[in-house]
């Protein structure tokens, strides 16, 4: 199995590390090209120590907890072991704090709204650039204030303190992304976490965007820089096997009712009484995705063998060196801040536009003529683009009439490239120099808009995927 030294500083041998880095695909002139990823913000490959250990799993998975084969042994220590690694991985003390399985941040983050019990009049303190998952689950149970962001999208703590002191004994949380999945930025998650608990607030840290790419500290419950809840994805830690993590205050968890119901989350059962199991069993009914936890158990291990502050200076330079190389774009905007002395407040995510050329075109050319994978849209953060772009209320509401008609020609958006351990310097070239033909209006292909999903298909081109890997 493959192993990587704790002083690894060969940043160009990572490309070795992850499944699939290197592979050739059609594009539409019958060619094929080196594949270049660029949308690690939407999921990450495997690494290829994660798929490994995965392919041996397999020959020893049973089921965890009580069954009394040997297997289903080594399984439930496994399983036990991945927990235990994530709460190492933030420096959570598990005296104070545990860590729920869950397929994802989105279900980590409804988990802890259930779980909160919340009243329509508790305050949740959240920010105009979270993500969904981070905006719809309050504003369902309780009433969502939005925190303003200034012009780079970085989060206004003035305003912030002024909420907390408005809302003064009704914030329950306060709730803020770990890192940007639009503009890359990394709010000061422990000032925020302080000025939270100066009001008697807790502080949930959306962590999905971050903890691939930056060294994560929750900190101890005696710290009032500590963080309360905070979830991540494996998806977007190079384990896409369909797990993810909730690392919670015990004290909310052990009692009251868990966010579901079922097997494996009690002692007894009669038809008049329920005894339910400790914690975490009590949180995770039903048969769990013990392969998925050890999956990203393993991608932990790995990106602290690389080293987290190692990873952190690599994409901080690829970073600067993107926003320098963009700049060079003639008609080219960068959503956010575009300045590369601030890449220490950012994390690998760079979102654009041309000028005059829909953000769906520009991918849909990337892709299809130059094998570069990005995404285009709005990415799961509307009220946050909306701001960035600085969209009118008439525009906004033809856009939204036009959505209502199954037409998403208009929607505002932009195009994202994200940056991953095995992303190089020579990425970002192929990256602006396909950029730069686009903007001067050289490219192969005739596309059309396909309105219901705003994306742009080329004319007389059938992407071959059956052929490349039927099933």
């Amino acid at each position: 199995m493959r192993t990587v030294s704790q002083t690894r500083t060969d940043t160009a041998a990572w490309t070795d590390l992850v499944a699939g880095v290197g592979q050739t695909v059609p594009v539409i002139d019958g060619t094929r090209r080196r594949y270049v990823n660029l949308d690690n913000a939407a999921s990450t490959p495997p690494l290829r120590a994660v798929r490994e250990t995965v392919d041996q799993m397999a020959e020893w998975y049973s089921s965890v907890h009580r069954g009394s084969g040997f297997k289903s042994q080594l399984s439930t220590g496994l399983y036990d072991r991945a927990r235990e690694l994530v709460l190492e991985f933030v420096h959570a003390d598990p005296r104070d704090m545990v860590a729920i399985f869950a397929v994802n941040t989105t279900e980590a983050i409804n988990r802890l709204a259930f779980r909160l019990a919340l009243k329509k009049d508790d305050v949740i303190l959240t920010s105009v650039m979270e993500h969904h998952s981070n905006m719809l689950p309050w504003r369902d149970l309780a009433t969502a204030v939005y925190v303003r962001v200034d012009d780079d999208g970085r989060i206004e703590l003035d305003d912030l303190e002024e909420n907390l002191r408005r809302y003064d004994g009704r914030v329950r949380l306060v709730a803020v992304t770990g890192a940007s999945n639009i503009t890359g930025y990394t709010p000061p998650i422990h000032r925020i976490a302080r000025m939270a608990h100066d009001h008697g607030a807790e502080i949930l840290v959306d962590a999905a965007q971050l903890a691939a790419h930056r060294a994560i500290d929750v900190r101890p419950a005696s710290d009032p820089g500590h963080i309360d809840y905070l979830s991540i994805s494996a998806h977007k830690m190079y384990a896409p096997y369909g797990s993810g993590a909730l690392i919670a205050n015990r004290r909310l968890l052990e009692s009251g009712r868990p966010f579901m119901l079922g097997g494996g989350i009690v002692e007894l059962v009669t038809l008049d009484e329920v005894l339910l199991s400790g914690l975490p069993d009590r949180e995770e009914a039903g048969s769990p995705n013990v392969i998925g936890a050890v999956a990203l158990a393993k991608a932990i291990q790995t990106l602290q063998q690389i080293g987290m502050d190692a990873i952190a200076s690599h994409e901080q330079e690829l970073t600067a060196y993107a926003l320098r190389r963009l700049q060079e774009i003639p008609g080219l905007r960068v959503i956010g801040s575009a300045d590369p002395s601030r890449v220490g407040e950012r994390v690998g995510v760079l979102t654009f536009n041309l000028d005059g050329i829909h953000h769906g075109l520009v991918a849909a050319i990337l892709g299809h003529e130059h094998g570069i994978a990005v995404r285009h849209g709005c990415f799961c953060a509307h009220p946050y683009l909306i701001r960035l772009l600085k969209v009118s209320e008439a525009d906004l509401a033809q856009a939204t009439a036009a959505i209502s008609r199954h037409d998403k020609s208009e929607i505002p958006g932009g195009v994202r490239a994200s940056i991953g351990i095995y992303n190089t310097q020579e990425d970002i070239d192929l990256l602006v120099d396909a950029l730069t033909q686009i903007a001067q209006g050289s490219y192969r292909g005739t596309y059309r808009l396909d309105r219901p999903s705003g994306d742009y298909e080329p004319d007389g081109y059938e992407p071959p995927t059956e052929d490349w890997f039927p099933l």
